[in-house]
């Protein structure tokens, strides 16, 4: 059974720095087609943060380019989400998301605020 357990998430003022966790279970994160990191704030729709394809190529979303920086530990066999120079509006459930075979799995989502 494939799990993902997020941790890091947490209360921080503007201009600090969070790093976010995901733990994967029952397969190695290698052999996902692509890992990604989602985020939803209140009142609007989950949007895609970062991800790394099967090709290894990152890709960030436009509002946190410079800012995060999405890596991973094949020997932890957890993901990572470094970010830095937080702003309020990166408030949200961030959740880590993994598609494999055509099977899509979520972790549960951990809490970032950022506070002005």
């Amino acid at each position: 059974q494939v799990q993902f357990v997020e941790s890091g998430g947490g209360l921080v003022q503007a201009g600090g720095s969070l790093r976010l966790s995901c733990a994967a279970s029952g397969a190695t994160l290698s052999t996902f087609d692509v890992i990604e990191w989602y985020r939803q704030a209140p009142g609007k729709q989950r949007e895609l943060v970062a991800g790394i394809s099967s090709g290894g190529s990152t890709n960030y979303a436009e509002s946190v380019k410079g800012r995060f920086t999405f890596s991973r530990d094949n020997a932890k066999n957890t993901m990572y989400l470094q970010m830095n120079s937080l702003k309020p509006e990166d408030t949200a459930v961030y959740s880590c998301h993994g598609r494999r075979w055509l099977l899509s799995y979520w972790g549960q989502g951990t809490q970032v605020t950022v506070s002005s």
